[in-house]
């Protein structure tokens, strides 16, 4: 089995689905074994053609459907991969998904990852937890070891000995510069034409790397040896190779730093003919000394202008670092006895330089966007100053005011270029605080030297935890969790209603017919007796007696009946009074009530008198 195959396998089993595919099988769909020959695969593919391609299937008078089409699709991109014996290994040991996921790692779907992995193995995700603590470990140990060695804990413990984790990590770095330059050159693409391909990583560039690098590990075993007192060597001489290894890389910073930018337009006018027509060599002479872009503004143009800046940078850093080495020889080989804040005064330059050329940077940014849009940043202008500034418009009747996408991707770049200024500082600081702790160390400051390292090491540890906490504790989430007991509360509400209706977790049932009118019956016998004899009394019509008159010799006509007119309007009175009475009960024994039972009362008041 290859060796990624194994790796996948053994620690990045826990993002593999534990399901089995509902889909056929490669081998099923072929209809031959899994351990078929090259011929058989050949022949299972006609067979299976002559019976699935749709052509043949209309021939025999069957319709043809969509399934019938990816089904033959699927068939014939399942004889692709069996009958290539790298992806038929990749296949059969992680299967379809697996191998869709290792030749395209971008069709990768995040929710079916996530799945896989929130229901993966204790076992499975200890694997994954495993890779980063010895992540960890690789990164951290040698400096404890040298933090370690130098307060003089392993006593007369070697240095060759205590940098046996850098040993190992080189041996890594020149396997690797070993097979990039056996790979041969890179293969081009299929969808670059050929005459615009050129390999991002020519024979001559990889060698040089690999020389390069050579030299740093010649510095490195040198500096353990002389630690050690194995050889006599002075120090400038152990650190030649250390300045091979600085010159080679300040050459090409400098080229690069140096180096012009240009659109394919000029580049086209300076040679004279179109740049598809040059030949491999011209192109690769072309790149190496210009940066091509397509227009001299746009986001491929900042990128480059970046590249070039950070390549000035790296030659600022290139010529500290020498500085600092020249001085620190001296210091060491004439017993100048220099103070070490002397000895680092060019790490200190840098510093300051860096932070300046980030600030410098984005003054540069914000004045340019001003010059573009001196209102883009002064919204308060004055409005004299707009006058002026429509008079130089009508003066150049060239330049097209910008529109408000323009204007926000120079808001947008101001921005990214003050961020990039407040993270250089944040980081130069912190970069300062470490030397300041370091020089004072070399000083002679009775601090342990596990002290410098130590915001790096909590730092890990904290990202450690975090890393193990989310590892183990992610787990799948249940979409029905919680419903069930929504639907007991939802079926006691309606109980306790009186609806007799019940919440399953399907679709709401409204009661019957039958069953309001039930409840409303029950609701009507349940009102008070007082109540009903309130609402009779309200609604029940008063009965007058027709009026009859006599005569009297001395008073005249008198009409008979007139006491009982009394007598029925102070009835009338105490039959209105009757509602009022009745509403203050309710109010006063408003807890007491039921719902229910108030309404009906309120409602059925005679509707000449305001309750209110």
């Amino acid at each position: 089995m290859r060796f990624d195959i194994a790796f996948f396998l053994c620690c990045c089993r826990s993002f593999l689905s534990s399901r089995q595919s509902e889909e056929e099988s490669f081998y099923d769909l072929l209809s031959v074994d899994k351990h078929a020959t090259q011929d058989e695969l050949k022949r299972a593919y006609k067979r299976q053609s002559l019976q699935m391609h749709p052509d043949k299937l209309a021939q025999k008078g069957k319709s043809v459907t969509a399934e019938d089409r990816d089904r033959f699709t699927r068939m014939r991109h399942a004889y692709e991969v069996l009958s290539d014996p790298r992806r038929r290994e990749t296949y059969d040991a992680i299967g379809e998904r697996g191998m869709k996921w290792m030749e395209d790692p971008l069709s990768i779907d995040p929710q079916e990852l996530a799945h896989n992995f929130a229901t993966s193995s204790i076992l499975d995700r200890s694997k994954i937890f495993a890779i980063f603590l010895a992540i960890y470990v690789a990164v951290f140990l040698l400096p404890i070891l040298i933090c370690l060695m130098a307060d003089g804990t392993f006593g007369g413990a070697k240095w060759v000995a205590v940098l046996t984790p850098l040993w190992i990590w080189d041996v890594f770095i020149l396997f690797y510069h070993t097979r990039v330059i056996m790979m041969g050159p890179i293969k081009r693409p299929e969808h670059i034409p050929e005459e615009e391909w050129v390999d991002p990583l020519p024979m001559k560039k990889r060698v040089s790397a690999l020389v390069r690098f050579v030299f740093l590990v010649l510095f490195q075993v040198l500096l353990a040896l002389k630690m050690d007192a194995i050889i006599a060597f002075p120090w400038w001489a152990v650190f030649i190779p250390l300045y091979f290894w600085e010159v080679m890389a300040l050459k090409k910073k400098i080229s690069l730093a140096t180096i012009n930018i240009v659109s394919h337009a000029e580049l086209e006018l300076a040679i004279g003919k179109n740049f598809a027509a040059c030949n491999t060599f011209e192109r690769e002479d072309i790149h190496r000394r210009f940066i091509l872009v397509p227009a001299k503004s746009g986001p491929v143009y900042d990128a480059a202008c970046r590249i070039k800046a950070e390549a000035k940078m790296d030659v600022v850093r290139i010529l500290a670092r020498v500085v600092f080495t020249v001085l620190m020889v001296l210091n060491l080989d004439l017993g100048k006895e220099w103070s070490w804040w002397i000895v680092f005064i060019p790490i200190f330059v840098m510093v300051v330089c860096i932070v300046g050329s980030s600030f410098q940077n984005w003054v540069e940014v914000q004045a340019e966007a001003a010059k573009r849009d001196p209102s883009l940043f002064d919204q308060t202008a004055d409005v004299e100053q707009g006058y002026a500034q429509m008079d130089d418009d009508a003066k150049n009747d060239d330049d097209q005011p910008l529109t408000d996408e323009e204007k926000e991707e120079l808001k947008a770049k101001v921005a990214q270029a003050a961020y990039r200024v407040l993270g250089t500082c944040c980081t130069q600081c912190f970069f300062l605080v470490l030397l300041c702790v370091f020089v004072g160390k070399m000083q002679g400051a009775g601090y342990s030297w596990l002290v410098i390292i130590s915001p790096f090491l909590a730092a890990g540890g904290l990202v450690l935890c975090c890393l193990a906490c989310t590892i183990f504790c992610v787990s799948e989430v249940d979409e029905n969790a919680g419903l069930a007991d929504f639907d007991t509360r939802v079926n006691e509400a309606t109980a306790a209603a009186g609806y007799g209706a019940t919440y399953d977790g399907g679709e709401y049932t409204p009661p019957t017919t039958e069953q309001a009118g039930k409840q409303q019956q029950e609701e009507q016998q349940s009102v008070p007796s007082s109540s009903t004899d309130t609402r009779a009394a309200e609604t029940k019509p008063i009965s007058k007696p027709p009026p009859t008159a006599t005569w009297d010799p001395e008073k005249g006509e008198i009409w008979q009946n007139t006491t009982q007119d009394e007598e029925n309007e102070e009835t009338t009175n105490e039959v209105i009074s009757a509602p009022k009475q009745e509403k203050s009960d309710l109010l006063d024994n408003i807890e007491d009530a039921q719902p229910a039972v108030v309404e009906p009362q309120l409602s059925e008041a005679s509707e000449d008198f305001d309750l209110d």
